[in-house]
């Protein structure tokens, strides 16, 4: 429906309970990151974007073997943020 503040809002509010109920590495919390991350990309806020994303990305690292398909992901939702700033310089991720 294009609501990113009333997503956002919701998806805050998931992700304080989460916080409280699960372990900090728990994927669960990755899910909540990256839908976090991919609000504020659609926003446009591509610095708040990739703190989220990342915040995702080092928990599904630390979760799952790296070739991993969830993993893929991350680094193409990472990348799709770079592109929408029009970065194309390569730099590694921020861990």
């Amino acid at each position: 429906m294009g609501d990113y503040s009333k997503a956002l809002e919701l998806y805050e509010k998931s992700l304080k309970i989460k916080e409280k109920a699960l372990p900090p590495n728990q994927p669960d919390l990755a899910t909540s990151y990256n839908n976090i991350g991919a609000v504020y990309n659609y926003m446009g806020n591509y610095s708040k974007a990739l703190e989220f994303y990342e915040k995702s990305h080092q928990i599904l690292e630390n979760v799952l073997p790296p070739n991993h398909p969830n993993l893929a992901s991350s680094y193409n939702n990472i990348g799709l943020v770079y592109n929408n700033m029009g970065d194309y310089s390569g730099r590694p991720l921020m861990h």
